[in-house]
């Protein structure tokens, strides 16, 4: 098993403060009643910025180094990568993914999974560091110095990722956001 850089750096992330709440508030239409899952979670910084926004909220998370610095009581807790997300079919109203895809093995399997555990018209984020900005581009390079396996897309690869169903992107000072919206089918 690869080394667990996020482990080893779960201090710091447990002490971050994120502070895009009002445009993931906007992008992922909160406040909403429902359950969100938060892919990527690690120890929780998004989540904790928007729990009051939502009635449930569960963190996966690939490492357990992250886990284990989430605040338990206002969460539920998973350990698993992003490929393979054990939750049934459309289990959740909200499904975010923060700062994170650049960081996954499959990019295509991971968005397979985040639709499938949306519910149809459930609502999906992605929030990525834009790769087309500079700074963002310096960041991939110290990442894969530090052999992180970091593979940034810009937001049109990222966009091709969920097959058509992206209604919104947004773009503020280094980040994208891609929002999509799940289809609902003709059976629902």
């Amino acid at each position: 098993m690869p080394f667990d850089h996020f482990a080893a750096i779960a201090p710091l992330y447990a002490r971050a403060t994120y502070f895009n709440i009002d445009v993931l508030s906007e992008v992922a239409d909160l406040p909403v009643n429902g359950v969100l899952l938060d892919v990527g979670g690690g120890t929780g910084r998004v989540a904790s910025a928007i729990r009051d926004l939502i009635n449930e909220v569960f963190i996966a998370d690939i490492s357990l180094g992250m886990l284990k610095h989430t605040s338990r009581e206002s969460f539920k807790l998973v350990c698993s990568c992003s490929e393979a997300i054990p939750f049934s079919n459309e289990s959740f109203d909200r499904v975010l993914m923060v700062d994170a895809l650049h960081h996954v093995m499959d990019q295509r399997a991971t968005a397979s999974e985040l639709l499938r555990v949306a519910k149809q018209g459930g609502i999906i984020v992605i929030e990525e560091p834009d790769i087309r900005a500079l700074g963002v581009k310096l960041i991939a390079a110290i990442e894969k110095m530090l052999f992180m396996r970091s593979r940034f897309l810009a937001p049109d690869k990222i966009v091709d990722l969920f097959d058509g169903q992206v209604k919104k992107i947004k773009v503020k000072d280094g980040t994208v956001w891609i929002v999509i919206k799940k289809k609902i089918t003709q059976n629902a």
